[in-house]
């Protein structure tokens, strides 16, 4: 077809119209569901949900061509397309949005350039372990220069009664 970006994706596995999962479904590849799942479904490609699928839970994929049911969210980073017999109850987060006309859609759409994928989401989360670890460590430095502190407070109390005693002294003499 002309005008039309040729796209070569393999479909790696095919979940059929009269299959049904209650359960996460995870994929490494591509896939195609046209069954039902009660669950999330996380495919690192793209995936394809054709007219009669049913996908209750959050949805996350390369891309995604939505013809079927979705009550949940959808992370596509690169791509979310909705046919004109998709049906979608959720928020979606992709760069490109695709809605055809008579498709029914309820909620919202981000389209910040920044969706993040897995890869990000895995070194966003790394970031904040080292993070906690630099907050425990600021906190375990604070604490110590608070004990450090009352240790000088002490010893200034200690002192200041004798000195307290020596001015009263010159006072009288005087």
């Amino acid at each position: 077809m002309l005008g039309k970006k040729s796209t070569d994706t393999k479909m790696n596995t095919l979940i059929g119209a009269g299959a049904e999962l209650n359960g996460d479904f995870t994929l490494d590849g591509s896939a195609r569901i046209d069954g039902k799942i009660g669950g999330n479904v996380t495919v690192t490609g793209s995936l394809i949900l054709g007219a009669g699928s049913v996908v209750t839970g959050e949805v996350q994929a390369a891309s995604v061509l939505i013809g079927g049911e979705v009550t949940g969210n959808i992370t596509a980073p690169e791509k979310a397309e909705l046919t004109a017999s998709a049906k979608v109850l959720g928020d979606i987060a992709t760069k490109v949005i695709v809605i055809d006309e008579h498709a029914i859609f309820q909620g919202k759409i981000d389209m910040n350039q920044t969706v993040p994928d897995k890869k990000e989401k895995a070194k966003a989360a790394k970031a904040t372990r080292v993070g906690r670890k630099s907050a425990k460590a600021a906190i375990a430095e604070a604490l110590k220069e608070v004990e450090e502190e009352e240790k000088r407070e002490n010893q200034e109390n200690t002192a200041a009664p004798e000195q307290t005693q020596n001015t009263a002294a010159e006072e009288t003499t005087k």
